[in-house]
Order: C-alpha cells, then structure tokens, then sequence
C-alpha cells in the first residue's frame, strides 16, 4: 500500500506539470479565457454614458437614406454637412469614411458616362462651367474643423500624410507600434484642406471583438494617428503628438527596449500598452450620443448639441456594412466605437493591464498550487472540498474589485484554473488511491473477515495497522478429528472437495460473527476476533461462532451420510475440536519482504492451539480457557478442572461448551449441571471410586457428543482410583499430548 507522503509527491507532480506552465506558455485559449473574463466585468460594470461628454455622432442612418437616397452621397451634400455642423460650432468633425475615389455623382462623372461621343461632347459644353463636386467638398473641409479618415492596408501609398507633427520621448516608437504595408488616402485635395487624417482601422481580436484599440500605427517610416487621437488634438489646436516610451525621462525600464508608455495630446496624458494601445471602457449604446445626418441638414438640431464638440460622422444604418462587436454588443456601428474610445479618453475611463500583470498572475497561481495541494491531503474533507470554491471566489472578486475601483485588468482565470485543475488532480489521485487501499484491503481481508469489519475498513484504511501490535484477541483453534481416517479413499479431487465442504460452513459461522480467519492448515483453522479492528463482545461472538460451527457440522455429517447411503459407500461421521482462548496477542503482517500475511503470534495463539488438543482428551469438541468464559459466564458452561498443556507449566482452568444463553436458563441445563458438579466435586475431593461413577452414569444420561465426554472422564477417574491416592496429589491434569 503506497504511503500517503508518496501520494502527494505523485500528486503534486502531476497537477503541476498540467496547471502551472500555462502561464509561462500563454497559449491562445488562455488568452481567450482572460478576454471572457474581462468581457464579462464590463457588462456587469459598465461606463455610464455621460450626455455631457464632448462627442456626438452624426450618422448616415435609414432616415437619411430615405431622405437623400442610397449612399455614397453627392460631395456637395456633404459639403453641406460640413458646413452645418461648423455654424452650429462644432469643434472637430472628424470622418469616418475614406474619400478616396472622385465624386461619382459629379457632373464629369456623369458626363463620362454617357455612351454617345456626340452627346458626351455637347453635355461636357454645357457643364463645363459647373463647379467640381469634389473641389467644392474641399473647400468646404478647409472651411472647417475637418479631420479626413483614411484606412492601413496591404496595399496602397508607402508613407502617410501626418497633418500634425509627432515628437517621441525615449526609445524610437516605430518598433513597437503595429505595422502596415499601405495606405488607402483620401483625396489630395482633402489632404491639403483638412486639419487632420486619422486612421480608421480597427485590430479586433480572433473571435473579432474591439477590446485594444491602437492610438498610432504604423507605414513605413511614418506614423499615423487614430480618427479618435487625432480629432482631440485637432480640437485642442495642438500641433503635435508626444509619445514617451521606454528609457524616456521619468521611465524606469532599466535599459530594457519595453515599447510605448504613454501618448501626450494636449491636455491629455494617455497611459497605453507597448504598442500604443488602449483598452477603452465601453457604455451601452445610447439614443443622446447619435444625430442624423438629415436633422443636422434640415436644421433640426439645436445648437447645443453640436457645439464645442467633436462630432464624427459616420454610417448607422446597419444596411451599410459598417458593424464592430464591443465587449458589451455583439453588433455597434465602426462609428460609435470611434465616439466611445474619444469619450473614454476624455474622462479617463481606460482600462490598463499593467505590464507586470502575467507575472502576478504567474506567482498567484504558484502560492495557489503550494496552498491547495497540501490543504487537500491535510486537512479535513469538509475544509478541502470548500477550499476550491472559495479560493476561486476570491480570486475573481479580488479582481473585480480592482477593475471595479481603479479599471485595473488581473487575470483571475489562470490562477483559478491552477486551483481547480490541482484540486481536480489532487482529489482524483486521493481518490484513487484511496480506491487502491479499498481494494488491497478487500483482497487482503475479503475472503478472511466478516463482510461488515471489511467494509468498515475499506472505508477507513487507516485503521488497519498495518505493523505489528498487541491487541487483546479472542483466539480459536478447530480441527477434524481422524483425519486421516475420512480421508482414506478418497481421491484427490473427491478429497479437495470434502475439504471445500467442510472449511466453506466453518468459514461462514466465522465471518458471520465478525471473526477473522487467520489460515487454513489442511483441515484446521486458526480465527481471531477484535482485529484488525475493534470488536464490540468479542469474546461472545467468538463463542456464538463455535457453536454455530458445532451445528454446520451437524448439518456436514447429515449430508455426507445421506450422500453415503444414496452411493452405497462406507460412511465415516466427522469430528472437531474447538479450542478458545481470551488475551493479549501479537498481530500484523508477518512473513518475509516478498510475502507476508496479516497474522496473529504468541503464547495466548499457542494455548487456544493447545486447549484444541485437550478436547481430544475429554472427548468434546469445544473447550475454552477461564479467561472466555469469565467474559461470557451466562452461557452453559462445565467446569472441566485445571489442566497442564504440553509446553506449559502453568495449570488452566478450562470448560465446556454445553449450550448459549437461553439454554443455560433452561432446567434440562440445570439438572445436568448440577450433576456434574458433584462429580467434579467427587473428584477434587479425591473420592475418585463416586467420580467414576457420576461418570458412568452422566455417560448413559446425556446423548450424543457429551457421552464421550464423560466416558473419558470415567475412564480417567478409574484409572486414578486403581492407582491409588498419593501424598501431595494434585486435581491438576498434566496433559502429555498435543
């Protein structure tokens, strides 16, 4: 049986080979993981969207499309727009389209279109003089505030058009910030008159949710600037972006190239991650951020909702295409995000997860595996089993509670999973273990000890000692008389056969009063009762035992004479020999390394072996010690005198066993009783001629077994008489045989 030390170690080993080198591994399911976490604090806590806030929408939604027909609209519509939102005082409007393609619906286009050359040269005569759509959206962006969207891709111009100047504190920002090969850019003319162009790209995670949002990207050797970034410089008036990052002044990087800290605009300082990147904390969307495009072109809109603020205009209606999942939706137009991330930039309602994040994740999840494990083997079930569940919770309102008060982002997954997933590990090797236990106590006591005693103590290995101990035994000793006689003849398979018949009802009354059988000696059997676990009375059970032996031998000899009768072979009745003894013996496993046993030694085994010869003496099947039937002096008891075993010298008090409880009350039990104590008396008192007859007469009185009892006795009392009493004689009987 393995020791629970080495348990553990086997335990220990393998729930940390499975749990802890997650998180120097930071694979993409844990990733995954953490998201979900982080996805679902937001949506328990949300950023409450505040009316105030400097941003609004203005959209391109279904009733503007009703009104002005499909989209792209003409630019001069637009330049209309432009101009409207810069009376009502708007401080940026910042574009979430890419204007990159000439005006579709202007009048060349149109012109350009037409299938007939004549009719191509006189419609370009009439509209020659017409003002260009394009030219005229441009003038209308130099008018303004206007912020030009433009998109990274694999393709396009190799540098881009930063219309504000970009200064770098510390380690150059190039190498960190994400990187793409081109640049899809709006028209030149747009180029020229906005304030600013900003991109519009989004780098959503692999299930396609924006969480981190980039500030600044990368072409080539330039840098570009978010919609969201450039707009609030644009409407600060500032005419750079700071970016500090690592070995800056200020930042403790050791010499070590860490990426990007911070990006200054303005006013505003924005803490980032090492690639420029924030993680905004969104609000649900509201109604009281967004405006339509046709209120705002037909004067719908009061002035207050615009003022003042930025103002990006964008696609609503969903028809369009232009869909983002957040954290909180599944399903938000690209153009809200941009007003979310300016909103959370604006009132400092950014997420960060610090850079030394995984690594106290990494020492959480080490202290949670030192913890659980050695909990789960030494202390209480009930502690253990509560433990998990309890450390998971605080595990994760520990981190809620900093996302909650400081937006502060700590992975609670992988140190919980280090929890379970050791906790999981832990208990199934307990378990399996102690399953192991149960089985090799099973093996070892199943077929040995009463059903009950092995149930008890597969459930509780523990209390099998499992070395050597001295316990108080009741100890039992039986075998067949003449064997040799009722096994002549026999075959060997007819011979195992008597064997199995006989051992399996003696076996049975042994089990069934929650003895253990010790061995088989050929046709003896060596039981004890009051181990390996404590019995209640057991010197009682020991005895109950004896006699339902006495009769299952009964019920043997009745089935092998009518099984003689019915073969016409000779019937030989068979015989047994009970011998119990009551005391302090030795027990455990005994033998050698290879193979040992769970075995009883000593001088009281011994004894119990002895009185087993004795009842051959007396000619009875089951004698007991004085020490038995002290423990048990309601049942029909015959007091046999003092013998002295070979082996010993010390006399023992001995009797037999007539009967149990309810017979020993019964007046058949009495008379006889009362008759062999005369006889005994006889007998001490060296009256050996009355013994003798007492004897004789005991012998034609009481059938059965008990008749050779008292012939015995008979025959030893006559002896004694013709020999005569000598001086110093002695009721002792010294026993020369085993």
């Amino acid at each position: 049986m393995r020791s629970r030390k080495h348990i553990f170690v086997v335990a220990a080993v393998l729930a940390g080979l499975l749990t802890l080198p997650w998180g120097l591994l930071q694979p993409r399911l844990l990733d995954d993981l953490r998201n979900m976490v982080f996805d679902y604090y937001q949506r328990l806590s949300p950023r409450v969207y505040d009316p105030e806030a400097p941003v609004r929408v203005v959209g391109v939604d279904e009733e503007s499309l009703e009104a002005y027909g499909q989209w792209p609209w003409p630019r001069t519509r637009i330049a209309a727009l432009v101009d409207r939102l810069s009376e009502l005082g708007a401080a940026v409007v910042a574009f979430d389209f890419v204007f990159a393609e000439p005006d579709r619906a202007s009048a060349r286009m149109l012109v350009e279109a037409l299938p007939d050359a004549k009719l191509r040269a006189d419609v370009a005569r009439l509209v020659a003089k017409a003002p260009d759509s394009d030219a005229l959206f441009a003038d209308a962006v130099g008018r303004g505030p206007v912020v030009i969207g433009a998109t990274l891709a694999a393709q396009g111009a190799k540098s881009f058009p930063a219309k504000g100047g970009v200064v770098s504190a510390g380690d150059d920002p190039l190498p960190f910030v994400y990187e793409f090969p081109g640049a899809i850019l709006p028209l030149a003319a747009l180029i020229q008159k906005a304030k600013g162009v900003g991109v519009t790209n989004w780098l959503p995670d692999r299930d396609l949710v924006v969480r981190r949002v980039p500030l600044l990207l990368r072409v080539g050797e330039s840098l570009a600037p978010s919609l969201a970034l450039e707009g609030l410089r644009v409407a600060q008036g500032e005419p750079s972006i700071i970016v500090r990052s690592s070995n800056a002044s200020g930042e403790t990087a050791y010499g070590a190239h860490t990426g990007v800290n911070a990006v200054k605009v303005g006013a505003f300082e924005i803490a980032t991650g090492s690639a420029a990147d924030v993680r905004p904390r969104y609000a649900f969307r509201d109604s009281r951020r967004t405006l339509s495009a046709k209120a705002v072109l037909e004067g719908q809109v009061p002035r207050s909702e615009v003022e003042g603020r930025i103002v990006f205009v964008g696609a609503l209606a969903i028809g369009l295409g232009d869909v983002r999942a957040t954290p909180l939706e599944p399903v938000v137009p690209g153009v809200e995000v941009h007003a979310q991330i300016l909103e959370a930039l604006t009132s400092g309602a950014l997420l960060s997860r610090p850079d030394w994040a995984p690594g106290l994740e990494v020492v959480l999840s080490f202290l949670a595996f030192l913890v659980t494990m050695p909990l789960l083997f030494l202390a209480p079930l009930s502690v253990s089993t509560l433990y998990a569940p309890l450390a998971v919770a605080g595990l994760f309102g520990g981190s809620f509670y900093l996302f909650e008060k400081y937006g502060m982002l700590i992975d609670p997954a992988y140190p919980s999973l280090v929890v379970i997933g050791t906790y999981i590990v832990g208990a199934v090797t307990l378990w399996r273990s102690e399953n192991s236990a149960r089985r090799q106590v099973r093996n070892a006591f199943g077929k040995f000890v009463a059903p009950a005693v092995v149930d008890r103590l597969a459930e509780n290995p523990k209390l099998l000692v499992l070395g050597g101990e001295t316990r108080e035994l009741t100890v039992l000793f039986s075998d067949l008389r003449n064997f040799s006689g009722l096994s002549e003849g026999m075959s060997a398979r007819e011979l195992t056969q008597f064997m199995n018949d006989y051992l399996t009802p003696m076996t049975d009354a042994i089990l069934e009063c929650e003895g253990t059988v010790d061995k088989y000696m050929g046709d003896a059997i060596l039981a004890f009762w009051n181990a390996p676990l404590d019995i209640a009375d057991h010197p009682r059970k020991a005895l109950k035992a004896a006699l339902e032996m006495r009769e299952a031998l009964l019920a043997f000899n009745a089935a092998r004479a009518r099984a003689a009768q019915e073969t016409g072979r000779p019937y030989v009745e068979a015989r047994m020999g009970c011998g119990l003894n009551l005391g302090p013996c030795n027990v455990g496993n005994m033998g050698s390394v290879r193979r040992f046993d769970y075995s009883i030694l000593g001088d009281n085994v011994n004894l119990a072996s002895r009185l087993e010869g004795a009842s051959k003496a007396f000619g009875t099947d089951i004698i007991a010690s004085g020490a038995v039937r002290d423990a048990a002096p309601d049942l029909a008891w015959l007091d046999l005198g003092r013998i002295v075993v070979v082996g010993r010298s010390e006399p023992t008090q001995v009797f037999a066993l007539a009967g149990d409880a309810h017979f020993a009350t019964s007046q058949p039990y009495v008379r006889w009783r009362t008759s062999h104590q005369e006889m005994m008396a006889e007998y001490e008192a060296g009256r050996f001629e009355a013994a003798a007859a007492r004897a004789a007469e005991l012998a034609r009185t009481r059938p059965g077994l008990w008749a050779s009892l008292y012939a015995a006795l008979e025959k030893r009392y006559a002896g004694l008489a013709r020999d005569g009493v000598r001086e110093g004689w002695s009721s002792v009987w010294n026993l020369t045989s085993k």
